[in-house]
């Protein structure tokens, strides 16, 4: 516990030092190009490689021995148990769009689990952090509102036409409360406020998802993947207030496809 707080800290500076490369680049606008190689548009600006650049910097002067995995430049493994998962900006077309819910996703992993999360909102002025069974906004303990049932829930995707089967999607969507969209990373951070009660997702990458899992699991929720287990590889994502929630979701995906 005592190194989770050390690093809780430190993961705190390093999201001071993307917010530095961030912040006034989102006010100002920043051009946008496309990543190559990718079949859709898929943006990257000079806020995402600042950000990462300067987080990147600060680990390695602090914590040369541990890894680093980001989005935007080659992994460096770790020579040991620790290393970090990067997100410089989770919403690259949000913040292109000049909306304010764009993220910077950091998370510590331990021999590749994640266990320390940070979801940093830069315009909001918005931080989570999680570990073990706690989760903060700034100094208030968060907690997942606890909803255990899908006709009951207020659930978030970012963009449903991601879905591999909009039709799981529709589902969903159609026995749910209520329906919001377009939130990124900052779905997960409402969710462990309290504020919704279900997001869902796929296609999602390690570096999309490290954050989001001690953050949720720290206020109460549960995080899994589609078919129940909590094998994130594939990129698909349920993330609940609830167990019960989460497991009603898993149910109805199945007698879906």
């Amino acid at each position: 516990m005592a190194d989770l707080q050390t690093f809780a800290a430190f993961a705190e500076r390093v999201a001071d030092a993307a917010r530095a490369e961030t912040l006034e680049r989102w006010r100002r606008g920043c051009a946008a190009e496309g990543k190559a190689g990718a079949a859709d548009f898929d943006p990257v600006t000079e806020a995402d490689r600042g950000a990462e650049r300067a987080m990147r910097a600060l680990i390695e002067a602090e914590f040369p021995e541990h890894g680093i995995y980001g989005e935007e430049y080659g992994d460096r493994p770790a020579r040991g148990r620790w290393a970090w998962s990067l997100d410089p900006v989770d919403g690259t077309r949000s913040f292109i769009c000049r909306l304010p819910t764009w993220t910077t996703l950091i998370a510590l992993l331990e021999e590749g689990r994640p266990v320390l999360g940070l979801i940093d909102a830069p315009v909001l002025d918005e931080r989570y952090v999680g570990w073990g069974d706690q989760a903060w906004r700034s100094d208030e303990r968060l907690q997942a509102s606890g909803c255990a049932a899908l006709a009951e829930a207020r659930v978030s995707t970012t963009d449903p036409y991601l879905f591999e089967d909009i039709g799981v999607w529709e589902r969903v969507r159609r026995e749910a409360r209520t329906t919001r969209y377009g939130h990124d990373g900052y779905a997960y951070a409402c969710l462990a406020a309290g504020g919704l009660d279900l997001v869902i997702e796929c296609g999602l990458k390690p570096h999309d998802y490290n954050a989001l899992v001690p953050v949720v699991r720290g206020a109460g929720g549960w995080i899994g993947d589609w078919e129940g287990g909590e094998d994130f590889s594939g990129g698909r994502v349920i993330a609940a207030a609830s167990r019960a929630l989460y497991e009603e979701v898993v149910r109805l995906i199945a007698s879906s496809c």
